[in-house]
């Protein structure tokens, strides 16, 4: 892709850096972040999420999440962690947007937090009730600010990417937060640095882009700013394995589901045998190291309402 190709759509403007399904991959100048053009529809996205996500685009997802969750619940487990060193005992409500399976909300439940899901998919929503969770099936939207009332902490995981406007959805974390409380976001991290890597070393293609179910391409100086913009002030951030560092090392998994399988067993080991060998705050060294290179699969930040 030519660096001097200019997109316009609407109001939205830049570079364009991909084109895949359709849909141009532009560095917006309005919106300061990556994200495709033009912006699916309220309608597709409803199609997509509330139909398609879990029964067509994901057909193993829950049957495979469940397969890893010991290795989820290590995940959740920290982020807990984090969440209830960073807030008084008695603040324990918390709203998951995008709840999928339920069982983030499930970990939260049997530490003794409030917990509410919100899910558009009738699949994933299904069978978080049936974990005995409370789950609205719906997309969140302004219109359930009031009903919901307010929350010490709203949790979002890799939902942003999915959105055509990731900061007014993060704008609606904002109002459903008390004073204070935490808002919780995972993102893809977006040609990175090892991404951008492989693409000059090895010729590899954008498969990072997959429009239109990923709208936005986040890196952590672009997520953090839009983070900022809505209010929040940044707490802590690190970035999760970089699974980059297989196709770096040859293993290329990208459209082999076993190879990619076995790649994200590995990296499960990894994490597990650092935590069995008391190596939590080595890890979490590591994974803080990584964000500050821009390195990693994904960005988690957690910021706090100001």
């Amino acid at each position: 892709m030519s660096n001097e190709q200019i997109n316009t759509w609407n109001e939205h403007q830049g570079k364009c850096l991909d084109s895949a399904n359709g849909f141009d991959v532009i560095e917006c100048n309005l919106c300061k972040f990556i994200h495709i053009v033009p912006l699916p529809s309220t309608k597709e996205l409803e199609k997509i999420y509330k139909h398609e996500y879990y029964t067509q685009e994901i057909p193993l997802y829950i049957e495979r999440y469940t397969e890893d969750l010991a290795w989820w619940n290590s995940v959740y487990q920290e982020r807990y962690d984090a969440f209830e060193n960073l807030l008084p005992s008695t603040r324990r409500r918390i709203l998951d947007v995008g709840s999928g399976p339920g069982y983030f909300l499930l970990h939260g439940k049997e530490r003794g937090w409030n917990t509410l899901g919100i899910e558009p998919s009738h699949h994933a929503a299904k069978h978080s009730r049936g974990l005995g969770l409370d789950v609205i099936e719906t997309f969140l939207n302004e219109e359930m600010i009031k009903e919901l009332g307010t929350f010490d902490v709203v949790n979002m995981s890799e939902v942003l990417e999915h959105v055509p406007d990731p900061k007014k959805m993060i704008e609606i974390a904002h109002q459903l937060l008390s004073p204070g409380g935490l808002f919780c976001a995972v993102v893809p991290n977006d040609y990175n640095p090892f991404q951008i890597a492989l693409r000059k070393s090895c010729a590899f293609s954008p498969w990072w882009v997959a429009a239109p179910h990923h709208i936005n391409y986040f890196n952590f100086d672009s997520f953090s700013n839009l983070l900022n913009l809505c209010g929040f002030e940044e707490v802590f951030r690190e970035s999760t394995f970089p699974m980059d560092l297989f196709l770096l090392m040859g293993n290329n998994y990208i459209g082999n589901d076993t190879l990619g399988r076995l790649c994200h067993s590995q990296r499960i080991n990894f994490e597990k045998n650092l935590l069995i060998s008391d190596q939590k705050e080595l890890k979490q060294a590591l994974y803080k190291a990584f964000a500050s290179l821009n390195i990693g699969r994904e960005i988690k930040m957690i910021t706090r309402k100001i």
